[in-house]
């Protein structure tokens, strides 16, 4: 077809390309702040990642120099100790070790029943409370969903399963309230 040689044909193909691109500058002009604004996001977010996957890295190899504790001397669980659980002795005063009395709230904040009362053998069944029939896998939204059905004393009956068995806190308390509520009313 054509004679012209090779790099002239080339030539001229860029100068139409550079014609076509300046008549459409009015229409990508608009766009090109959000253009250079999303690269230049783009390239800080993937310079981030390239920082954070060195980090990640030295972890693991400094891993080893260091040895970790498995619990750090300044955390304190409620199933360290048991002597910020108050239990109702005789004459009704809640203490702790030696007679100690107790404060109503645990290091963490949260109000703990000072009324807890203290619980033997006899009052507490081996197997699945009678009071409710696969009590032992409940989670707390079903516990509480079947509460309102139950008396005073099937909510006892699940408070001493509960404390002789799993000791959840948030079953106790949940219980312990709602007996509360039910002895008010009365």
């Amino acid at each position: 077809m054509s004679s012209l040689p090779f790099p002239v044909r080339v030539a001229a193909g860029l100068v139409v390309t550079a014609v076509e691109e300046v008549q459409a500058l009015p229409r990508t002009i608009v766009g090109l702040p959000i253009t250079a604004a999303s690269r230049v996001l783009q390239l800080s977010m993937r310079a981030q990642q390239v920082v954070t996957e060195l980090a990640i890295k030295g972890d693991t190899a400094l891993e080893g120099a260091r040895p970790v504790e498995e619990a750090p001397s300044w955390a304190r669980f409620d199933e360290d100790t048991d002597d910020r659980v108050p239990v109702l002795r005789a004459g009704g005063n809640p203490s702790g070790p030696a007679g100690r009395r107790l404060p109503a709230e645990s290091n963490n904040g949260h109000a703990r029943p000072l009324d807890r009362p203290v619980l033997t053998a006899e009052d507490v069944p081996d197997e699945t409370p009678d009071a409710l029939p696969g009590y032992e896998s409940l989670t707390i939204a079903q516990l509480r969903a079947r509460l309102r059905g139950l008396t005073v004393d099937q909510l006892t009956e699940l408070l001493a399963w509960e404390s002789s068995h799993a000791d959840r806190p948030a079953f106790v308390t949940m219980l312990t309230n709602r007996i509360a509520t039910l002895t008010a009313e009365q």
